[in-house]
C-alpha cells in the first residue's frame, strides 16, 4: 500500500502543474474554450498548496488542503453544468483535480490509526542507539537527561522542516529546562549535517541508519518515500512523523503517533509536558 502511495503522491503532483500549464496555454490561445476555467479552477490551488509548502515554512495543513478538495468539486460541479464534449478537460477535472485531491485527503495523508508496544506513556523508553552526522553514537541511556525526541522524514519533507524550524525558534527555553533536543531522521548523514549547519541551535540531530531503531519502536514507513526521490540519495523506507517526551530518568511523559502526517503537536505543548512534569 505505501509503494502505491509513493507513486500516486509524486505523479499527482507532476499532473496538478502539467494540467495547470495545459489549462492556461488552452486559454490564452482558444478565447471559446472557457471549460477550461474549471480545469484550471481544479488543479491551480493543488498546484500552489505545494508551492506554499516549499516556500512558507508551514507545519501542519489540515484546513488548507480541505480548501483544495471543495475548489475542485466546485470545478467539476460546474463542468457538469456547463457541459462539454471533449473528454481531456474531464479527466483533469474529474480525474486529477476532484479525485487526486480527495485521494490526498483521506487516503494518502492517512496512516490509520497507530500504536506502539515501547511508546507508552508512563513507561520507560528502551534503549536506543543513534548516529551523528560524523558517526559516532549516541545511546539516549547514556545522557540521564529530559528528552525531547522529533523523529522526521527528511530534508525532503517541507512540513518536517518547518517543524524542525519551530522547535529551533524555543530551543532556548528548551535548553534552560535542561531538555536534550533530538532531531532523528533515517536521511544521509550528508542531508542531515547539511540541515544541522542551517540553524545555530544546540540541538542534536542524529541519523538513525537503515532506520533499525524506527522499526524497534513500530513507527518505521516502509516504501514511505515519495517515488523518484531515491534519486537524491534517500531510502525509499522512512519513518512515521513522532514525537516522544521522556523525563531524565528515561519515563515516557508525552507520545505523539500522528495519524495524518500533516497534522502535529503545536511547540507550546512540549513545554506545557515539561512543566507539567516539574521540568
Amino acid at each position: 500500500m505505501n509503494r502505491l502511495k509513493s507513486v500516486f503522491i509524486s505523479t499527482w503532483i507532476t499532473l496538478l502543474f502539467v494540467g495547470s500549464g495545459r489549462a492556461l496555454w488552452q486559454l490564452a490561445t482558444d478565447a471559446k474554450a472557457t471549460e477550461w476555467y474549471w480545469v484550471l479552477l481544479a488543479l491551480l490551488p493543488g498546484a500552489l498548496f505545494f508551492v506554499w509548502l516549499l516556500v512558507a515554512d508551514v507545519a501542519r495543513t489540515a484546513h488548507a488542503t480541505r480548501v483544495v478538495v471543495v475548489l475542485s468539486l466546485v470545478a467539476l460541479a460546474g463542468l457538469m453544468l456547463t457541459g462539454g464534449d471533449a473528454a481531456e478537460p474531464w479527466f483533469w477535472t474529474g480525474l486529477v483535480g476532484a479525485g487526486g485531491s480527495g485521494l490526498y485527503e483521506w487516503w494518502y495523508s492517512r496512516f490509520g490509526e497507530r500504536s506502539s508496544a515501547l511508546l507508552v506513556v508512563g513507561e520507560k523508553l528502551p534503549p536506543l542507539a543513534f548516529e551523528r552526522p560524523d558517526g559516532t553514537l549516541l545511546e539516549t541511556d547514556a545522557l540521564g537527561k529530559p528528552m525531547l525526541m522529533i523523529f522526521y522524514r527528511g530534508n525532503w519533507c517541507p512540513l518536517c522542516m518547518a517543524q524542525v524550524k519551530e522547535i529551533a525558534g524555543q530551543y532556548r527555553e528548551l535548553a534552560d529546562r535542561g531538555v536534550e533536543i533530538m532531531l532523528i531522521s533515517p536521511q544521509p548523514h550528508a542531508e542531515t549535517a547539511s540541515l544541522a549547519k542551517r540553524f545555530d541551535a544546540p540541538m542534536t540531530f542524529l541519523v538513525d541508519a537503515a532506520n533499525r531503531m524506527a522499526e524497534k519502536l513500530g513507527i518505521k514507513a516502509q516504501a514511505g518515500l515519495p517515488a523518484g526521490l531515491e534519486a537524491l540519495g534517500y531510502d525509499s523506507d522512512t519513518v512515521m512523523p513522532t514525537v516522544v517526551i521522556t523525563d531524565a530518568s528515561g519515563v515516557i511523559l508525552f507520545a505523539d503517533l500522528t495519524d495524518n502526517y500533516r497534522v502535529r503537536p503545536e511547540p507550546d505543548v512540549f513545554l506545557e509536558v515539561f512543566s507539567r512534569a516539574g521540568i
